[in-house]
C-alpha cells in the first residue's frame, strides 16, 4: 500500500475523494464488528475552486466549527479537510486514515448537486447505536430506512447518487464504510473510479 503525508493528501485533495478512518475506542471497534468492516468513518471531499479542500461527513463529536454554519454542533458537518485531519488523526480520535482518490470528470453540474446535498442535510442528527443498526439491518434487506438521521456512509452514498456517480437503486442504507473500501469493489457510473487505498500518515514532531 502506498502512502503520502497529511499535507500531500490536502494538496492533492479533489472533490469526491473519499477518506476512511480507523480507530481504537469502543464505538469503533462496535462500528466494524456489527457491519463486518475494516473501517468504521467515511467521508468526502468537497474541493471547490479556490476554497481549501473540505470534508463532508456526519459524526458524534462537534470539536470543529462547521463551515456551512461556522457553528459547532453534532451530525452531518462540513469541515476543513486539514483541520479535520489534525482531529481524527490527533490525540482525541486516534484513528488511522486512507484517502481513495475518485477518478471522474467533475462537472459544475455535479458540483451543484453535492452543494445542494450539503444545504439539505448540514446539521442532520447521527443516529443513535440502536437506530443505526436497525437502519444497517434494514439496508441488507434493501429496505429504505428514514433519513431523518443519517450515517457516515448514509451520507456518503446520498451524495454520490445524487452526484450521478452511483446508481439510485439500491437504498443509502444499504451502504456501511466498508463499502468504500476496495475489497468490496464498489462500481460507479460513467466510468467512474476509486483509486486503491493511500495511507496516510501524520508527522506530529513540529
Amino acid at each position: 500500500m502506498s502512502t503520502m503525508t497529511a499535507r500531500e493528501a490536502v494538496e492533492h485533495a479533489h472533490t469526491g475523494d473519499v477518506w476512511l478512518f480507523r480507530g481504537p475506542s469502543t464505538a469503533d471497534k462496535a462500528i466494524r464488528l456489527l457491519t463486518n468492516s475494516p473501517v468504521n468513518h467515511a467521508a468526502m471531499v468537497v474541493a471547490l475552486d479556490d476554497l481549501p479542500p473540505l470534508l463532508w461527513h456526519t459524526e458524534l463529536g462537534q470539536s470543529l466549527p462547521s463551515v456551512w454554519t461556522g457553528e459547532h454542533h453534532r451530525g452531518a458537518q462540513l469541515h476543513r479537510l486539514d483541520h479535520a485531519l489534525d482531529v481524527w488523526t490527533g490525540p482525541k480520535y486516534k484513528q488511522r486514515a486512507w484517502v481513495r482518490h475518485l477518478d471522474a470528470e467533475i462537472t459544475r453540474e455535479m458540483e451543484d448537486a453535492c452543494l445542494r446535498v450539503i444545504a439539505e442535510y448540514e446539521g442532520r442528527s447521527f443516529p443513535k447505536t440502536r437506530q443505526l443498526a436497525g437502519k444497517w439491518i434494514a439496508g441488507r434487506l434493501k429496505r429504505e430506512a428514514s433519513e431523518e438521521a443519517v450515517y457516515c456512509a448514509e451520507l456518503l452514498a446520498i451524495t454520490y447518487t445524487r452526484m450521478g456517480l452511483l446508481e439510485a437503486g439500491r437504498p443509502s442504507n444499504w451502504f456501511d464504510p466498508g463499502r468504500f473500501w476496495s475489497g468490496d469493489r464498489l462500481e460507479l457510473r460513467n466510468g467512474a473510479s476509486l483509486g486503491p487505498e493511500i495511507a496516510v500518515t501524520v508527522d506530529r514532531t513540529g
